[in-house]
């Protein structure tokens, strides 16, 4: 069964787990200095948050596979749908182990498929200090966005979403 993932980047670890663990009603599985992951089952939901992502907001979006074939079956799905995609292969990032294929959507938001195999000691295994980047390749295909639809306008102070 596969579970959505959402990877947002925060200022403050702390702060943001009391607001987090609050609204899902549970604590994190996962804390470190710099991050943490709640792997929730209502909703099946696989949330973390880091202070790597330079930015505060929506940094990624996922779904995680639990086996091989639910992998397979999801970069077979990219593939027929003729979507360019950055197949990271087995890496460590977010204090895991994974196997990873990444690509963008039509709004430029970078989403990953991905199969955890185990945990790991270092955020990535490019670097282990505290101001390296989130895990995002720089290398995923780039869309450019098709609308700017939910900012709000002048006489629009709410958005149109």
């Amino acid at each position: 069964m596969k579970r959505m993932h959402i990877h947002v980047g925060v200022d403050d670890i702390a702060e943001s787990v009391a607001f987090y663990s609050a609204l899902f009603g549970a604590e994190p599985d996962k804390v470190k200095d710099d991050y943490a992951k709640w792997m929730l089952d209502d909703p099946r939901l696989n949330f973390a948050i880091s202070t790597r992502s330079g930015k505060q907001g929506v940094e990624h979006l996922g779904i995680q596979v639990e086996n091989a074939d639910e992998l397979s079956e999801m970069r077979k799905r990219i593939s027929q749908a003729d979507i360019d995609v950055f197949d990271e292969g087995e890496t460590v990032c977010c204090y895991a182990e994974s196997d990873k294929t990444w690509l963008q959507d039509p709004a430029g938001i970078a989403w990953e498929t991905y199969q955890t195999m185990a945990d790991a000691q270092l955020f990535s295994q490019t670097s282990e200090t505290s101001d390296s980047a989130c895990c995002t390749p720089v290398s995923i295909p780039v869309v450019a966005a098709k609308s700017d639809c939910c900012e709000p306008s002048d006489n629009d102070k709410s958005g149109c979403c």
